[in-house]
């Protein structure tokens, strides 16, 4: 996917080398209320990149978990009625011990149920807010979403969503797609690593989710950016795909490939075949 931006120095591959060293030397503990299709490959997502997967969904403890993690992923991909209050719960007990916590709104806009979930817990303001690009204009209150979990809207058409939506909720926005586009509002970031397989696998999208939370949990205290932390994870996600698409045949050996490019990707890889631009909004 590589070559559609130029790279430039904007001190993320700095970031991203620096925060997958500090996750491997110290695996921050990350907590993920996720969906049932995707549990098991987000899990080893995160053991394959070094860091501490849990995956605690029940009332009464998914609260008391979050405070205690170092990073929190909630997915709406199977909101069950357990698992709705479970993540009410998460999202309570990360922001009042000041864990930094990610939102991934699956498949919201026309499904009513997860789409006032979504709306209540990014009224909770969370770190980042992570979706395809039909689900974030979907957020935002401009479209009914797109088809299922597929996105019908490219990343670009949620540009002005994503500075809304990082306006209204003090967030950073993660538009995922061929470009990645993540925003804090002030400064917009685009990431053109990946590979289209990711879009072949059950969990790709998902993962990410669980990725930027581990990252998020590592940045804290360092003084980087949420914004920078989220832009490095996906830059050391797209890439580590990138690696795994060059071995693999197809999806299923992309799947494997993956969780193996992520354990062998070291911080010295990420400058060189990066490929990221930012700019002032």
């Amino acid at each position: 996917m590589s070559d559609t931006l130029p790279t430039q120095s904007t001190g993320v591959a700095t970031a991203a080398a620096e925060l997958l060293r500090g996750l491997r030397a110290a695996p921050p503990l990350t907590h993920s209320i996720t969906n049932t299709v995707v549990t098991g490959f987000t899990a080893n997502v995160l053991l394959a990149l070094g860091a501490a997967p849990a995956m605690v969904d029940i009332t009464g403890e998914a609260g008391m978990f979050a405070a205690v993690a170092s990073g929190v992923l909630i997915n709406l991909g199977t909101p069950t009625p357990e698992q709705r209050q479970a993540a009410r719960e998460a999202a309570a007990g990360a922001t009042d011990a000041g864990t930094p916590w990610v939102l991934d709104p699956v498949a919201i806009g026309v499904l009513p149920v997860r789409t006032r979930l979504a709306h209540e817990l990014a009224a909770l303001r969370p770190t980042a807010i992570r979706g395809n690009a039909s689900e974030i204009l979907a957020l935002a209150g401009l479209s009914t979403g797109g088809r299922g979990v597929d996105a019908t809207d490219e990343p670009e058409a949620a540009r002005d969503a994503a500075r809304a939506l990082a306006a209204r909720h003090g967030s950073v926005v993660a538009v995922s797609g061929a470009v990645d586009l993540i925003t804090d509002g002030t400064r917009i970031i685009r990431i053109a690593n990946g590979s289209a397989l990711l879009t072949r696998v059950t969990g790709g999208g998902c993962a990410l989710g669980s990725v930027m939370a581990a990252f998020l949990g590592t940045a804290r205290g360092t003084g980087i950016p949420a914004l920078d932390a989220v832009a490095a994870a996906t830059l050391v996600y797209t890439l580590a795909a990138e690696h795994a698409a060059r071995a693999a045949d197809g999806p299923g050996s992309f799947a494997v490939a993956l969780l193996d490019a992520l354990a062998a990707i070291e911080p010295e890889d990420i400058a060189p075949e990066a490929h990221v631009e930012e700019r002032a909004l």
